[in-house]
C-alpha cells in the first residue's frame, strides 16, 4: 500500500518541484499563467468534465457533503477564535476555503482515476462559488462585490453552459468536446506547477502561524468528515473523496483576498503556504487511511 501512494503522489509532487525549481532559477511571471489557466484552461476542463457527468441524486448527497466541507470548519474556526481572541477574518477563510483546485483534482484524478473528474470539478466549482460569495462577505462585510467578481468568472459560465447542456440531454459535437478535452489537459499540471512555484515565499518567521492552522484545520477537517460520514449515504469511493476534500490545505486565494482587504497579510501567507508545504507530509497519511481504512 505504500508503494501505491507514493505511486500516486510522485507525478504531482515532481511537477510541483519543477515548478519550484523554476521559480528559484527564472523571473518568470507566474501571475500571468495563472490567469490564462484560470480564464481559459480551467473552464475548458469544467466544461468537458460536466457536459456529460451522470447527474442525480448522488450528486445532491455529494453537493451537500462538499457544503458541510466548507461551512461547519468555518462554525468551528469560529468558536475557537471567540475563545483564544483571535481575528475572525483572518482564521476562518483559510479553514473553509481549502486547495480543491490546483491540489485536489490532481490528486483525485491520479488516486482514483479519469472516472472522478465530473466529480472533483464539481467540488471545486462548488467551493469557488462559496468563497466569492460568503467568503468575500466575511472578509469584506459587503455581498455585491462578491458577486460582481462572480460573474466575471469564466469557469462560472463554463460551468452553467456544460450543467444546462447535460440536464437538457443535449449532445456536444464531438470535435467541439474534443477541443475542449484537449484544452482543459493543460490545467492539472499547471495548477500543480503554479502551486510549486508559490513555495519560493516561504519564510520561518511563519512556522509557528503555519503550524497551528494546520492543526486546526486538520482537526475542523476531521469533524467535518465525521458528520459527513453520518448524515450523508454516498458511495464508497466519494466518501474516499471527501476524506482528503475534508483535510485540504488552504487556497490561494485567501491570502489574495487578505491582502486586497488589508487585513493580516503575513499571517494568511503563512497559513496557504506552509499548509500546502506541509501537505506533503500529510496527504500520504490520508491518502492511506482512504484507500485502507474505508
Amino acid at each position: 500500500m505504500l508503494f501505491r501512494v507514493i505511486e500516486i503522489l510522485f507525478p504531482m509532487f515532481a511537477v510541483v518541484v519543477a515548478g519550484y525549481i523554476c521559480a528559484r532559477r527564472t523571473s518568470i511571471n507566474m501571475g500571468s499563467i495563472n490567469k490564462l489557466n484560470l480564464d481559459y484552461f480551467a473552464p475548458a476542463l469544467v466544461f468537458a468534465s460536466l457536459v456529460n457527468m451522470p447527474l442525480g441524486t448522488k450528486q445532491v448527497n455529494l453537493i451537500a457533503a462538499s457544503l458541510i466541507a466548507v461551512l461547519l470548519p468555518g462554525l468551528l474556526m469560529w468558536i475557537i477564535c471567540r475563545i483564544y481572541r483571535l481575528d475572525l477574518k483572518v482564521w476562518i477563510p483559510p479553514h473553509m476555503f481549502r486547495n480543491s483546485g490546483n491540489l485536489a483534482i490532481p490528486l483525485f484524478v491520479y488516486t482514483f482515476g479519469e472516472m472522478v473528474k465530473g466529480n472533483a470539478v464539481l467540488l471545486m466549482v462548488l467551493s469557488t462559488c462559496v468563497q466569492m460569495t460568503l467568503g468575500l462577505f466575511i472578509v469584506s462585510g459587503a455581498n455585491k462585490q462578491g458577486i460582481k467578481q462572480l460573474l466575471k468568472m469564466p469557469i462560472i459560465y463554463a460551468t452553467m453552459v456544460a450543467l444546462t447542456l447535460n440536464l437538457s440531454d443535449l449532445h456536444v459535437w464531438k470535435p467541439l468536446l474534443e477541443a475542449a478535452s484537449l484544452l482543459g489537459e493543460s490545467a492539472i499540471p499547471l495548477m500543480l506547477f503554479s502551486l510549486g512555484a508559490q513555495l519560493i515565499y516561504l519564510n520561518r518567521s511563519g512556522l509557528k502561524i503555519g503550524l497551528i492552522s494546520t492543526v486546526t484545520s486538520l482537526l475542523t477537517g476531521a469533524i467535518s468528515f465525521a458528520v459527513i460520514l453520518w448524515l450523508i449515504p454516498l458511495a464508497h469511493i466519494e466518501l474516499q473523496m471527501m476524506v482528503l476534500f475534508t483535510m485540504l490545505p488552504p487556497a490561494v486565494m485567501n491570502y489574495l483576498f487578505a491582502e486586497r482587504y488589508k487585513l493580516d497579510g503575513p499571517t494568511v501567507a503563512a497559513m496557504v503556504l506552509y499548509g500546502n508545504v506541509l501537505s506533503l507530509f500529510t496527504m500520504p497519511i490520508l491518502l492511506w487511511l482512504a484507500l485502507t481504512i474505508l
